[in-house]
């Protein structure tokens, strides 16, 4: 494979992770309204972060299909989270993938753990700093944080965990991401 269908490739892998990250998001927000925006939130698509176990695509794909996503959130009047939710997503995915092979045993903790901690972070921030009433605290902050936090903790520790094991045993992370590994070598 040359450099321009590896750039190829990778552009399309992401532009189909951006697609269905947001697509899962608006259907969401569709069925379960207000499940997938609201500060402690079980977005679904945010399972489709163990993609960046597997490719590094999925990174600017997910921070792209959070920006589309988001778009939703600008009717609610939140625009902001175009901005602060896809730089969570951007740093937590990035960090997934530097870390996707420091494990417990077969199990990418480190990496898991990451979209809680970058979205908790940030959008705790966002959410005290643009959207709660009076001076910000750091008793705010945390709690806002931790709501965020704990909504994708819940996600990356069932869904997040169901699809990446199944993804591993059923060789899809080879079949969709690493067909053309062993050739490139």
């Amino acid at each position: 494979m040359n450099n321009t269908q590896k750039s190829l490739r990778f552009v399309a892998t992401g532009a189909m992770i951006a697609a269905l990250y947001a697509g899962l998001t608006y259907a969401q927000s569709f069925i379960l309204p207000g499940s997938a925006t609201m500060a402690v939130q079980f977005r679904v698509s945010e399972a489709l972060n163990v993609l960046a176990l597997f490719t590094p695509a999925a990174i600017p794909g997910l921070t792209i299909g959070c920006v589309i996503a988001n778009i939703y959130s600008i009717g609610s009047g939140l625009p902001l989270d175009m901005i602060f939710g896809s730089l969570a997503t951007l740093g937590a995915t990035a960090c997934m993938w530097f870390l996707r092979n420091a494990k417990v045993g077969k199990y990418p903790l480190f990496a898991m753990i990451m979209p809680a901690l970058w979205n908790g972070v940030i959008v705790g921030w966002e959410i005290e700093k643009f959207f709660i009433e009076g001076p910000f605290t750091m008793t705010g902050f945390f709690t806002q944080g931790g709501f965020v936090a704990l909504g994708e903790f819940a996600v990356m520790f069932t869904l997040g965990t169901a699809l990446c094991f199944v993804m591993i045993k059923r060789g899809l992370d080879r079949k969709l991401f690493g067909a053309d590994e062993k050739k490139d070598k």
